[in-house]
């Protein structure tokens, strides 16, 4: 008994409210929350599509932060899901500076692999001077005068490639790597 009177109360204290608000007829803006669901729902078809597709799971290897060579931030997180071919090189080095017309070449076929070369064991200036002449300044080039991607991914040497997965394995080869030879990597990272 004392529950049908709380809630013939509630629900005759709703019909007053809401008829003391102007009655007439709703519109979008003024329609009733729905107090079933959470208040952080999403409430549009749009953004209820959008929530239902899963964020990639972000690799051990993807968890790092740099800077480009124009001194952008980088974060490998970004990369999550995707092929990706790490493109471990120095400015001094002449096997380096040998395949990077391959590596421009294979990245311009193979857009679907995000190409990222990571520059190290010199200046930020020899770094952009190398980018400049090689014509790489299309790829992704970040700034790694520490070593901190270099060790964060294992790679000890230059010229040295990782080829990682969507699923966030990964691959090495040390190069230097021709155009056909790095395009059978990409090939396999991609099919």
């Amino acid at each position: 008994m004392v529950r049908a009177r709380a809630a013939t109360a509630a629900l005759t204290a709703a019909f007053l409210l809401v008829s003391g608000c102007g009655g007439g007829e709703w519109d979008d803006a003024a329609a009733p929350l729905d107090t079933r669901a959470p208040l952080s729902a999403p409430t549009t078809p749009a953004a209820v599509s959008a929530s239902a597709v899963p964020t990639p799971v972000v690799p051990a290897a993807l968890r790092f932060t740099a800077r480009t060579l124009d001194g952008r931030p980088f974060d490998g997180a970004g990369l999550a899901g995707r092929p990706v071919v790490f493109w471990f090189w120095a400015p001094w080095c002449p096997k380096c500076r040998a395949e990077a017309p391959a590596v421009k070449a294979v990245a311009a076929e193979y857009g679907e692999a995000a190409f990222v070369g990571v520059a190290g064991l010199d200046t930020e200036a020899a770094m952009k001077e190398f980018v400049q002449r090689t014509g790489t300044g299309s790829i992704v080039q970040l700034a790694d005068p520490k070593g901190a991607v270099w060790t964060k991914l294992g790679v000890s040497s230059q010229s040295t490639f990782v080829f990682l997965r969507p699923d966030g394995s990964t691959t090495k080869a040390t190069g230097p790597l021709g155009e056909a030879e790095l395009a059978g990597h990409v090939r396999k990272l991609t099919g």
